[in-house]
């Protein structure tokens, strides 16, 4: 899905044109893959735009950069209300927002020198991630031949550039052999995630995602499932999944940002369940959009609203 054009970017504190965002070929961040990002969903409802859980984002990109000690010179607040800027001032009613925090031009080693921190936010139009009849049809995927990262190599924790090398790998041999997707294993053997989702399986009425020692991602997202699972009496568990569980699942889906809430239909060519989407899975992606378009009370504050909040300046 190509990118579509907009107005500004929001670049180190002020507004720049979409065109002006670019980098020093001998930045860090080419080389060495020096850089955290994050993917925010901002959702079209009754009352304007509104970004899903723009606090947690944040930390979660503040907490990535602190990981890899390239912490950023903004605070969070200041973080979260440029997030909401760059949606007004572009006006989008619905976006898709890449936060970037990366080692720009300065020296060229792999040990970071004088390189300046340098933070980046857009926004622009993006559809469903994988195929717009995904949501209901659901999409085949593979038990890919790439395992994730072990826990002492790259920090899985973190939203890294660096990890999406791996990520690469398992999308491009997936969609190669004829796969919407790839599933990895992590060193051990057990089921991890998708190339860029989290993965929930649907066994006997109950859900059972992987826990963060199978190296995923702490999904904002699978975080949120957890929760409208709970609300919907469904029973949840956190714990390891080996290989052959996808096989025998009921139902499984993934779940992220990108991807939101879509069903996954077969695996290897095994039908997952009956197929198609399930009723577990239907009812929780009916609540969580009914949730992020603001058809639904949001009564956990997961929604920031775009006009509550005041811009601060900041612009070319």
């Amino acid at each position: 899905m190509a990118i579509k054009k907009t107005a500004k970017i929001w670049h180190n504190g002020r507004f720049i044109p979409f065109d002006d965002a670019r980098i020093h070929v001998l930045s860090h961040v080419v080389s060495y893959g020096s850089a955290v990002f994050e993917g925010i969903r901002c959702y079209q409802t009754s009352r304007g735009p509104a970004i899903f859980r723009l606090p947690e984002h944040v930390r979660r990109l503040i907490n990535s950069a602190k990981i890899y000690r390239m912490a950023p010179e903004f605070a969070r607040e200041t973080l979260e209300q440029a997030c909401v800027d760059v949606i007004r001032e572009n006006h989008l009613a619905a976006a898709y927002l890449r936060p970037l925090v990366l080692r720009g031009y300065g020296s060229l080693g792999v040990l970071p020198g004088e390189n300046p921190i340098e933070v980046y936010i857009a926004a622009y139009e993006w559809g469903r991630y994988l195929g717009g009849d995904a949501l209901e049809q659901g999409v085949d995927v593979c038990i890919s031949s790439w395992r994730r990262m072990a826990p002492d190599t790259l920090p899985a924790m973190a939203k890294a550039a660096a990890n999406y090398m791996n990520s690469q790998l398992i999308k491009m041999e997936a969609v190669t052999n004829g796969y919407s997707e790839g599933i990895a294993l992590d060193m051990q053997g057990f089921i991890s995630e998708g190339s860029g989702e989290n993965l929930f399986l649907v066994r006997d009425g109950e859900l059972v995602t992987p826990s963060l020692s199978n190296s995923v991602l702490p999904g904002i997202t699978r975080e949120s499932i957890v929760t409208i699972a709970a609300d919907l009496g469904i029973p949840c568990r956190v714990e390891p999944i080996p290989r052959e569980a996808v096989y025998v699942a009921d139902e499984m889906f993934f779940c992220g940002t990108a991807v939101e809430v879509t069903p996954i239909r077969s695996v290897d060519r095994v039908p997952v369940g009956a197929g198609k989407r399930g009723p577990i899975t239907e009812a929780i992606q009916r609540r969580f959009f009914a949730i992020v378009t603001g058809e639904r009370e949001d009564n956990r504050g997961w929604l920031t609203p775009v006009e509550t909040l005041q811009p601060v300046g900041g612009k070319d």
